[in-house]
């Protein structure tokens, strides 16, 4: 894969999601390995996405999640304390399939922040918005 190159699934184009809203939006997350000791656990953002969105999976893997987003399996995905080895490499192939990747707060990601919100970039706003009903 290069960057600008497009993403590709068995040498056939693939591409992010058409949804536009959250609320017909199949979505993905995971949990942090240290949910029993943390105040922060993500079960917050779970519930108010649950109640605004059509279906939350939980594959137990961001870096498959993030490729079933690339390919338009899911239209959101969000989650907290993830590892640069985590999403490197998917992050990219979300942005080659049309994307977008940014942090909860919106703003550029790197594979060191801490939080990390991917869509198919039409529902990139709406999900910004109800994180920010959440702790993080």
């Amino acid at each position: 894969m290069e960057i600008g190159k497009g993403a590709f699934l068995n040498n056939r184009r693939i591409h992010v999601s058409s949804t536009r809203n959250l609320s017909k939006s199949f979505l993905a997350t995971g949990f942090p390995y240290d949910i029993q000791e943390s105040e922060i656990t993500n079960l917050d953002h779970f519930a108010n996405f649950a109640v605004r969105s059509l279906a939350i999976r939980r594959a137990g893997s961001a870096a498959l999640d993030l490729c079933y987003l690339a390919m338009g399996r899911f239209d959101g995905f969000w989650e907290l304390k993830l590892s640069p080895w985590d999403t490197a490499a998917a992050t990219l192939l979300v942005k080659e399939a049309g994307g977008k990747v940014t942090n909860f707060e919106g703003k550029k990601y790197s594979i060191y922040s801490k939080h990390l919100l991917a869509t198919n970039g039409r529902i990139h706003q709406q999900m910004i918005k109800v994180l920010k009903l959440g702790k993080f």
